[in-house]
């Protein structure tokens, strides 16, 4: 298009996207706009006139350029424009089926499939048995299959004994779009006829039955390509419908059919890379059946789509052994998503004989594959996996990891494993080692756990601390209280959690200890520890720190003195007018079990933050009585932020029902 061409086009266009909708002249300006040369013009009018008023004489007046033989530009435009009118079109449509022009009353169908409105089910159904054009009557039957009524389906069903194979074909394809199957002797009948076997495939595969896939089965072994994948394709389909006890049998019997066809491996495994989605659906349903390992990173690869993604684990799960290695020899090239699903497989299906494969795999860069090879060595029951894994526990990426897969070895060799791991703690291991250590020896390593904690490193100190009280609460009890005065921070917050978590009352005394200890991390871990262990001499201390002006501490105070049971209502009060809304918050939650908490939340109704207000609300909707109700409502019609205003609906409507 010449430069001059160009910038009239856009001034056309220009012009219709700027017209006045209201104007008098509107109507015309825009069905002229219909008539224009450029697309883009007529699509412009097309969605111009669905914004005028006064529909129904739009309508008309749209209905009026279909007859307009020569203009198939327009005559399109206005269809377009027609499919997004809605009701308004369905009347005039359902005329235009009555049209002695026979083209005219095709576009009718089609505008009125697209349309798929339930109130021209009737008509399409008169247009599809009883026009004298064929056209019409294939279209019809076309726009049945997208709205979706029993009386369409009925007729469609009835239709598949015309003569006319192309009508036939449309009738077929409109029950397949309704996911409504003809019964299953006349879909017999279909497949025979080879126009219509791949639609006949297709609502096969809607049936769920034993019978159904004996048929499809019949059709995996067609020398006709088209037919294979129809076949596939309702295998496919079949799977995603079967109840899981189905399953067995019709795996069984794709099973049979697949081990008699020599070729099979390499349809399939065309299947699976496929673009189609449904046929790489059926895919996975004959790679289950055939067991054969090159197929697993093919299997594997169609993880990228994710609706498929549960088919993918269940296949690879049917695999044995050498496709696990045919999956670890690809993981390298394989897509993240397939080498996600893949490593959960491998996981799962490793054996002894893995080990030298899985070793491999730990000198690849990727962090990603190590973790995967890590934990698979885990899972082998093989002694020559834990010299490498004993490795990794040097590393800080990979200890932890390399630790747990360890204790899983230690199943079938404790004492192998406790020695390596012993070995690991001496050169100064992380403290997931330690963890371990004691996981597998149990209260056999207290010795050495006690000395760790007096000589290691912070990191490996705090931990023993930890450790020591899952497995001897007594002995990590007094352990903490040693080491409450350990000069690292760490090590003394180890401590005061294991006394909040094992301790009781009688802690009250080491608890004001840490309540006053220089390091912060100490302090807001000793006011959690005072509510769990039930400290509730330390009652006054909390109370003095509800006001505190760092809100960390002011919040953790107001939790555990709610904890403790000793939130008295004027320390409720002093808490709910702190500068820190979250402090606010868990003053309102705490309270809530108090008439002088419940008081307290109609009056944050006006806090100025939303999120205090809409806490407010919450604990009014969940104990407030009768009496709270105009003063919620009230909040509610002044109410400006959404979220608030939700909370506020709901507290609302749960006290009217009080």
């Amino acid at each position: 298009m010449m430069e001059e061409g160009r910038n009239a086009e856009e001034a056309r266009y220009r012009a219709l996207l700027e017209l006045d909708v209201s104007s008098p002249d509107a109507r015309e300006e825009l069905v002229a706009g219909l008539h224009d040369e450029s697309w883009r013009v007529r699509r412009a009018a097309a969605e111009g006139l669905t914004r005028l008023p006064e529909r129904e004489a739009v309508v008309e007046r749209l209905v009026s350029v279909l007859g307009e033989r020569d203009e198939t530009g327009a005559r399109n435009a206005a269809a377009e424009s027609l499919s997004a009118m809605g009701e308004h079109a369905v009347g005039p449509l359902v005329r235009l089926l009555l049209h002695p022009d026979p083209d005219q009353r095709k576009f009718a169908a089609d505008i009125l499939g697209q349309l798929g409105r339930l109130e021209a089910e009737d008509a399409l159904v008169r247009a599809m048995v009883e026009d004298v054009d064929l056209n019409v009557r294939v279209a019809a039957a076309e726009a049945l299959g997208r709205m979706g009524g029993r009386v369409a389906a009925r007729a469609l069903e009835r239709i598949l004994h015309d003569p006319e194979p192309l009508l036939q074909l449309s009738a077929l394809e409109s029950l397949a779009a309704l996911r409504h199957p003809p019964p299953l002797p006349e879909v017999v009948r279909l497949l025979a006829n080879p126009t219509l076997k791949r639609s006949a495939y297709r609502v096969l595969g809607l049936i769920p039955q034993l019978a159904a896939t004996e048929l499809v089965c019949r059709g995996l072994g067609s020398e006709s390509r088209s037919t294979r994948e129809a076949a596939l394709v309702a295998l496919g389909t079949q799977a995603l419908l079967s109840e899981s006890t189905q399953r067995s049998e019709m795996d069984a019997a794709v099973r049979l059919v697949l081990r008699r066809l020599p070729q099979a491996a390499e349809w399939v495994a065309a299947a699976l890379v496929s673009e189609d989605g449904e046929l790489k659906a059926g895919g996975l349903v004959a790679a289950a059946a055939l067991r054969e390992p090159r197929l697993a990173p093919l299997v594997a690869e169609v993880a990228q789509e994710e609706r498929l993604m549960p088919e993918v684990v269940r296949t690879l799960s049917y695999f044995g052994p050498e496709a696990g290695r045919e999956l670890l020899s690809s993981m390298d090239r394989l897509s993240f998503p397939a080498r996600e699903v893949a490593g959960q497989a491998l996981v799962e299906m490793v054996d002894a004989t893995y080990v030298p494969e899985l070793v491999q795999m730990l000198e690849w860069g990727d962090l990603d594959l190590k973790m995967v090879a890590v934990q698979a060595l885990g899972r082998t029951r093989s002694l020559d996996a834990v010299e490498p894994l004993s490795r990794l526990l040097s590393q800080s990426e990979l200890c932890a990891l390399a630790a747990r897969a360890l204790v899983s070895l230690a199943a079938s060799f404790p004492t192998q494993v406790l020695q390596v791991l012993e070995d690991a703690l001496t050169h100064g291991a992380e403290p997931a080692v330690l963890n371990a250590l004691v996981r597998v020896g149990g209260t056999g390593m207290l010795p050495l756990v006690r000395r760790t904690a007096r000589e290691a490193s912070v990191p490996l100190r705090a931990t023993a601390v930890e450790v020591l009280a899952v497995v001897d609460p007594m002995g990590g009890l007094e352990l903490a209280r040693q080491a409450l005065a350990d000069e690292a921070p760490r090590v003394r917050v180890a401590a005061v959690r294991v006394l909040g978590q094992l301790g009781d009352a009688s802690m009250a005394g080491l608890l004001k200890r840490a309540l006053g200890d220089e390091t912060m991390e100490v302090r807001l871990a000793a006011l959690d520890a005072v509510g769990e262990c039930g400290a509730v001499e330390r009652a006054a201390e909390l109370e003095a720190l509800v006001q505190h002006p760092d809100g960390a501490i002011a919040f953790r105070a107001v939790q555990s003195l709610a904890r403790l049971g000793a939130l008295r209502d004027e320390v409720l009060q002093r808490a709910v007018d702190h500068e820190d809304h979250e402090v606010v918050k868990a003053a309102l939650l705490a309270g809530a079990v108090s008439a002088e908490g419940v008081s307290l939340a109609v009056e944050l109704l006006g806090h100025p933050s939303w999120d205090v207000r809409a806490a407010a609300a919450r604990v009014l909707g969940d104990s407030g009585g009768p009496e709270c109700l105009p003063a919620t409502r009230a909040a509610l019609a002044a109410e400006m932020d959404s979220l608030a205003r939700r909370a506020l609906e709901d507290a609302v409507d749960r006290l009217s029902g009080r």
